[in-house]
């Protein structure tokens, strides 16, 4: 708690517990101390802080006064921020709006001579069923190499083919939990997921995020969080992790596979992004987390991201006898997903180069939102992402969700920050993506410094040169 505060004193104020209160709530408004997480005894903080416990009471007194903490005698206190409020949908992008919500892209380039290929081989499938639970063996064979090709050795018997790396994880979800599970998460994290988890009467987890950290993971609060709440299973995105971009390295994964095996915990690995390695060897990327957790980890994997949302295929990779399970409770939601879309599929994943002409392109977007974002909004901060499709930027004022609504007045959609948290919060941070062409990503830029502008008060930077 002492060095998440860090120097939490203003200059040379003396209001100290104004400033220790401020302080807290920032980290709450940060996501770094989610709803729930319990606070240190106020003794303990004080001598780990070197003040008086006067002070500490007086700063958790203005912390309850606000509603950030709550307190209960014999139970201590614990962050109890507002927000529970669940988010609603994203609002629909009108006319002559540009949607900065979405992180996904237009079809991939050679789209429409796959779906002629695909014509053609359709006339093989017309004379059966056309039921396939576990997909096409075709398409379940490109996939399981890719897996190999990684460091991970799959067999066509561990693919499943799903609608969607969504459609997946909500899957899994349904056998793995039941109402009042809890499932770890990290903070931030994918809202879809949060959003399926809450459906299922489940709990979500959130174990914080450092996107400034060197690793980000925070791997000894992982392994906290799965002996003191036992969740039924844990849902991470490694890979360019969406919406930070942090992709953990080797040596993580393996300590983090460790900590997962021996609490034997299940794991979902949401791989959607991994394709999008935008480095200068994308094939040299470190080994699937499900390398290093065993037969416990269930990797989920989209082609929305690398090709094209409108196909709406995924897939599940996972041990023969945990995908068994899953082949069963499918067929009480549905029964297979289409034949001609992963014959489509099929065509686009033979051929690698289709794949690289999208991470030129992905490179090239990247680099002009990150001018752009220096160019009109100087203050704000992020780190490059090696992959992915979003910048995570931090803002120098929590006003993420103002931002958000005077940002649709000047015609761009943004997601804010709380949309990201478990319990809302963020509000220092806001998800760019860079799935627009550089003209469009240039303009939704200028206009969000002139909504930011609105909301600070302040001039927008419209000339300002690239730092």
């Amino acid at each position: 708690m002492a060095v998440m505060l860090g120097s939490w004193r203003q200059g040379g104020s003396r209001q100290g517990a104004a400033d220790l209160a401020a302080a807290v709530e920032l980290q709450v408004l940060d996501g770094q101390l989610p709803l729930g997480t319990r606070l240190p005894a106020e003794r303990e903080l004080a001598d780990a802080l070197d003040v008086s416990r006067t002070l500490i009471g007086a700063a958790l007194d203005r912390l309850r006064e606000n509603g950030i903490v709550a307190s209960r005698r014999g139970a201590g206190s614990w962050i109890a921020a507002p927000g529970r409020r669940r988010r609603g949908p994203l609002a629909p992008v009108g006319d002559g709006s540009i949607d900065f919500t979405h992180a996904s892209s237009p079809a991939i380039a050679g789209m429409a001579a796959a779906v002629d290929a695909a014509r053609g081989r359709l006339a093989d499938h017309l004379g059966d069923h056309g039921y396939q639970e576990r997909g096409l063996p075709g398409l379940r064979e490109r996939i399981a190499r890719r897996y190999t090709e990684r460091g991970l050795p799959t067999t066509p018997a561990q693919i499943m083919v799903t609608n969607g790396a969504h459609h997946a994880f909500v899957l899994v979800l349904r056998m793995l939990t039941g109402p009042g599970d809890r499932v770890l998460v990290e903070q931030p994290t994918y809202p879809n997921a949060l959003e399926a988890i809450r459906a299922a009467h489940a709990i979500p987890v959130p174990v914080a995020l450092d996107p400034s950290g060197a690793r980000g993971w925070d791997i000894a609060g992982v392994d906290a969080a799965l002996r003191q709440a036992a969740p039924r299973f844990a849902y991470l995105v490694v890979d360019f992790q969406n919406p930070t971009g942090l992709r953990l390295d080797a040596e993580g994964r393996s300590r983090l596979g460790t900590v997962l095996a021996r609490a034997r915990t299940p794991v979902v690995v949401d791989e959607t992004l991994v394709e999008l390695d935008l480095g200068d060897d994308p094939r040299h990327g470190p080994p699937p987390l499900a390398a290093f957790a065993g037969d416990l980890a269930i990797c989920v994997g989209s082609a929305s991201k690398t090709h094209w949302g409108g196909l709406r295929l995924g897939w599940i990779r996972a041990s023969e006898d945990l995908l068994g399970r899953l082949v069963s409770a499918r067929y009480a939601v549905d029964l297979g997903s289409p034949v001609f879309e992963q014959l489509v599929l099929t065509e686009l994943m033979a051929d690698e180069t289709v794949l690289d002409r999208r991470r030129e392109e992905l490179r090239g977007y990247r680099d002009a939102l990150a001018g752009a974002v220096h160019r009109y909004l100087p203050d704000w901060t992020f780190t490059l992402p090696e992959g992915g499709l979003s910048l995570w930027c931090r803002m120098p004022e929590p006003v993420s969700s103002r931002l958000a609504v005077a940002a649709a007045s000047h015609g761009v959609q943004v997601a804010p920050g709380s949309r990201f948290g478990v319990h809302g919060g963020l509000e220092r941070w806001i998800r760019l993506p860079f799935s627009l062409p550089p003209d469009r990503i240039d303009e939704a830029v200028r206009r969000l410094s002139a909504a930011e502008a609105s909301v600070r008060g302040t001039p927008a930077s419209l000339d300002a040169p690239i730092a």
